[in-house]
């Protein structure tokens, strides 16, 4: 397996962000990243221009972000050419798709879209100007996945009066967890089907008056890149500035992160790269996302891990916290079913979250 670090969930100037394209993949290459992915709001114009493209060593991958006419249920959008539906003006003069969130989630399922639900448990209330977004269509059951860790969302709904120059001065000191509702939610999808994982910056390097200074560039893309980030595993390695496969590429990315095939980090903490979490059953190696058929043969499924530095891990089986130890690797093993994933925690604040390996009769 070939491993690419990526940061999704990315506004430009194309909607509410205050970056170029250039100057974004400028900052991503400053950060070490293999990929980004472009989510700006009701709109592919990045991709339209033909900016999705090589960047140095980085895959610009453009998607977009679709919200509702009551700008909720907002859902990241990857691998179409086109926006799906017609869109109106709302009345903060952002766009709103005309359908509801359950059609157009299964019209982009439709069209060979990937779909991952965003910030669905978002509650922050510090900035008027700017409101929660949660998800409230849960009927629906066509999205691929859920963005379990959104930086701007938790630093924004952990801000106080007591804590906010602090928080300013040091954004990235302020990322503690993922969504505990969102993970809590995951958990509880993936007893029924596969629903994959992502985390997310919501980049957008807003612009705002603080302590009289005015046009602060909150949160620089450059800072949000060393945060929290998507590593995704692939079968085949990407030959960096392949143009000719560019495309291919893509294809793969957004493949992995609609299996699941992939852990969310918050490289704060340190570099995760080399991290994996597999199991062995009936001679055959299964990699987070896959699904373990049980066989009535009394054969133990083989779980283990490694991990590039010492860190408390936590397998998680059903939402359930079953075991941890401390270490840079280790192995269990069971005969149940169930969904079990792997955290590993760096004192009180999370470092990494694999997504599922699923065990079924």
């Amino acid at each position: 397996m070939y491993e690419y670090a990526g940061a999704i969930h990315i506004h430009s100037t194309y909607s509410d962000g205050t970056g170029t394209v250039e100057h974004i993949a400028g900052c991503a290459n400053e950060a070490g990243l293999d990929f980004i992915i472009l989510t700006d709001h009701n709109t592919l114009l990045a991709k339209d221009n033909g900016q999705e493209k090589w960047y140095g060593n980085l895959m610009m991958i453009a998607g977009y972000e679709v919200n509702d006419i009551h700008n909720r249920n907002h859902y990241l959008v990857f691998g179409l050419d086109k926006l799906i539906g017609t869109y109106r003006v709302l009345h903060n003069g952002e766009l709103g798709c005309n359908l509801s969130a359950g059609e157009y989630v299964k019209l982009i399922k439709e069209k060979g879209g990937t779909g991952f639900i965003a910030h669905p448990y978002e509650k922050r209330s510090s900035f008027p100007e700017h409101p929660p977004y949660p998800w409230t269509d849960w009927e629906t059951d066509d999205f691929d996945g859920i963005e379990i860790w959104n930086h701007m969302s938790e630093w924004v709904e952990g801000l106080n009066e007591n804590n906010k120059i602090q928080r300013f001065i040091h954004p990235l000191k302020s990322i503690v967890r993922p969504c505990e509702d969102a993970v809590k939610k995951w958990d509880e999808l993936n007893l029924r089907r596969r629903v994959a994982a992502i985390g997310s910056v919501d980049a957008h390097a807003h612009k705002m008056n603080l302590m009289g200074f005015y046009n602060v560039e909150v949160f620089p893309y450059k800072v949000l890149f060393k945060s929290v980030r998507t590593h995704v595993l692939l079968e085949n390695q990407i030959e960096n500035g392949n143009s000719d496969k560019f495309q291919d590429y893509k294809s793969e990315i957004i493949a992995a992160l609609k299996k699941g095939r992939s852990y969310i980090t918050n490289s704060y903490y340190g570099d995760s790269k080399g991290f994996r979490f597999f199991a062995e059953y009936g001679g055959e190696k299964y990699q987070m996302g896959d699904e373990i058929h049980l066989k009535n043969d009394g054969k133990k499924i083989v779980f283990n891990f490694f991990t590039p530095k010492d860190c408390l891990v936590k397998l998680i089986k059903n939402g359930n916290c079953i075991h941890e130890q401390k270490g840079l690797g280790g192995t269990w093993d069971g005969l149940e079913e169930g969904c079990y994933r792997i955290e590993c925690w760096v004192g009180d604040r999370a470092w990494i979250f694999s997504n599922h390996i699923r065990v079924i009769k």
